[in-house]
């Protein structure tokens, strides 16, 4: 079996459009999507109209959890500009993600980790960047969980761990639409990819056990930049441009 596992496309169609072309050269069993869909001053009701025709099993992130629920008045900028923009038929799709999804005995999926759509499970934040947590801390954010896979996003930042104890494997894709962010939760820090490339993964089957893929894609950046400029988010144009999140031209 091989699993096409992507997350964070944060309404950037084109970084998804890549994305697709890619994964049909691959023919996967399956695709599946860790969530914050739409929410992001690009192209959300473009990014949805192409989601919401998929049978994808789809987790919703903690982004999508807020365009859903929150008052637009509440929100910030980001969820804020996709919940203005998002059709009826695209929030009714958005409302059939869920907050987890056990694909089957072996593979558990999630946004952040288990309990808790707004954490990181694969990257610590201590001071300005994020780093790997010790394996105490990740099975702790695990709860329990004891699947063989446990596939997350929310960080933006790939990953593939190998847990000691357990011989469990925590795969985090990267993101298909945001290489680089900044946030102010639990406290103020930067996460960077450090390109601009959309990012999947790919996990086969092999005797039992699973491979795994980095995919790492070229697209048109360069107007990704320009969109969210024109939309009035600097910040988000320089993430998308270069995958850096400071003050780069």
């Amino acid at each position: 079996m091989k699993i096409a596992v992507i997350s964070d496309i944060h309404g950037n169609v084109l970084a998804l459009e890549a994305v697709l072309a890619d994964i049909r050269a691959e023919a996967p069993d399956i695709i599946v999507n860790l969530g914050d869909c739409v929410s992001g001053p690009l192209w959300p009701e473009e990014t949805a109209a192409i989601l919401r025709e998929t049978n994808w099993p789809t987790v919703r992130g903690n982004h999508d959890r807020i365009v859903l629920d929150d008052p637009v008045e509440k929100m910030g900028p980001t969820d804020a500009f996709a919940a203005e923009r998002l059709s009826a038929e695209s929030r009714t799709w958005l409302a059939t993600t869920r907050p987890t999804i056990r694909l089957n005995a072996d593979i558990f999926l999630c946004h952040g980790t288990p309990d808790n759509d707004d954490r990181y499970l694969t990257e610590k934040v201590e001071g300005p960047k994020g780093h790997l947590p010790d394996e105490d801390t990740l099975l702790s954010e695990l709860k329990g969980e004891t699947a063989s896979v446990v596939c997350c996003g929310h960080t933006h930042i790939p990953r593939l761990i190998r847990l000691q104890e357990t011989g469990q494997i925590l795969l985090n894709p990267g993101s298909v639409g945001l290489p680089s962010y900044e946030d102010t939760h639990p406290h103020h820090h930067i996460m960077e990819a450090g390109s601009p490339h959309a990012r999947y993964a790919l996990m086969t089957s092999n005797g039992g056990a699973w491979n795994f893929q980095e995919k790492i894609l070229s697209y048109d950046w360069d107007a990704a930049a320009l969109e969210a400029q024109k939309n009035g988010r600097s910040g988000w144009a320089r993430a998308l441009k270069h995958g850096f999140y400071g003050p780069l031209s």
